[in-house]
């Protein structure tokens, strides 16, 4: 037997800290359960002064921001360590001192510092929302608050996994055409550039007016060869001012109103947006949380701000009282299974397998709306750079069958 020293919650409120006798850890954590407290932190009382000692003297300072990948390479370490039976200080502790990342390490050593000064891990977290993201925040406190926190934290990585795995098919599938788009650029550019202003002479030469698709062209090629430092100016303002517009509120709340209302992109913008919604709604009522919490947590996952708007709204119609499948079902943004799904889980009180089995609906459809979507882009992309090609030539050839014709 060891003596363990341990900080937990009573009443979910006050931080309490005592000692209690166990073989090892978890028999401990389990033993504070049993007088009622929610174990928060929990270390052998020899070992409590050895990790203190061993703390690296890193520099405090403000915390950098995690990406998707440093969120799962996090939560993946500080899981198995937590399911092996391993304190929340010797865990983050492991992380701080091994962690490939030196964000990670340093996100570890803040964390375990306020931890180690009598804070709980999921109020230590939402003091840092930009590192973390509200609904990590939110499932670490629900787990935390059911003394589930290990369970948590699985479920948390699998959600992580499923995001970046969601971003990956999407990103991918939009490779292709910003690759032809750009060599698009390139090719019209070289052509304005350089071979335009070859054929100049020639044309005057002619003595005919030119028509007025090669007269445009070439005068912007002239234009660009002289002035050839505006090139990267027009390329960074046009990308500047696209940018823009995707992030300005008037325009992207227009962008995405109208982007609902063209075929097979409706269909990836909706599943791609559910697709985050239903699984962090199903981790979430699983892991205990209230249903009115579990919307807000899954809204936050919508990029959309149309399907936000309206899922804010069928939030307020559930808080008025009203079952949630038919305040889905009043939003007419969300795919029709997935309402019967969510409605046969009510009526069956069997609401979190539903959510599981619309999660794997969703994830399905969204592979095959992916593959028609590349099918698709290949047969546009030959039409866009043929249709470039036509228009450079017919600029080019049309002066010259103008000139074969009058002879």
């Amino acid at each position: 037997m060891a003596i363990y020293n341990y900080t937990a919650l009573k009443n979910n409120k006050e931080i309490v800290k005592g000692k209690i006798d166990a073989s090892n850890p978890r028999e401990a954590r389990d033993n504070i359960r049993k007088l009622g407290f929610i174990p928060t932190k929990v270390e052998e009382e020899s070992s409590a002064a050895k990790a203190e000692e061993n703390v690296p003297k890193a520099k405090k300072g403000k915390m950098h921001k995690l990406g998707l990948q440093d969120r799962i390479d996090f939560t993946s370490t500080l899981q198995i360590l937590a399911q092996s039976g391993i304190p929340i200080i010797e865990s983050l502790l492991f992380i701080e001192n091994d962690a490939a990342k030196l964000k990670i390490r340093q996100v570890a050593q803040e964390l375990r510092r306020q931890i180690m000064n009598g804070g709980t891990f999921a109020d230590t977290i939402a003091k840092y929302p930009d590192q973390f993201g509200q609904i990590y925040i939110g499932l670490c406190k629900a787990g935390e608050d059911s003394g589930e926190l290990e369970k948590t934290l699985e479920r948390l990585l699998e959600l992580l996994n499923k995001e970046a795995a969601i971003k990956g098919k999407v990103i991918g599938t939009l490779m292709y055409p910003m690759f032809v788009i750009v060599l698009a650029i390139l090719i019209v550019l070289v052509m304005l550039m350089f071979v335009f202003p070859v054929f100049k002479d020639m044309f005057d030469q002619m003595g005919k007016q030119l028509p007025w698709i090669t007269q445009t062209l070439m005068d912007i090629g002239i234009f660009l060869k002289t002035y050839w430092y505006f090139v990267p100016v027009i390329l960074g303002g046009l990308f500047g001012t696209i940018t823009f517009l995707f992030r300005w509120q008037p325009t992207k709340r227009k962008i995405d109103e109208y982007s609902l209302k063209i075929p097979v992109l409706t269909d990836l913008i909706q599943f791609s947006n559910f697709s985050n919604f239903i699984a962090v709604m199903q981790v979430a009522y699983d892991a205990g949380v209230p249903i009115i919490e579990c919307l807000y947590l899954s809204n936050l996952t919508l990029t959309n701000y149309t399907l936000k708007t309206k899922i804010e709204t069928a939030t307020t119609k559930v808080q008025q009282g009203q079952h949630l499948s038919s305040a889905l079902r009043s939003t007419r943004v969300m795919p029709k299974m997935i309402l019967f799904m969510i409605a046969t889980g009510e009526q069956s009180g069997r609401l979190g397998d539903m959510l599981m089995q619309a999660t794997s609906y969703i994830d399905k459809q969204l592979d095959k709306i992916i593959d028609v979507m590349t099918k698709m882009i290949e047969p546009i992309m030959l039409i866009v750079i043929g249709s470039i090609v036509l228009v450079l030539a017919l600029a080019l050839y049309l002066p010259l069958f103008g000139s074969y014709m009058s002879m």
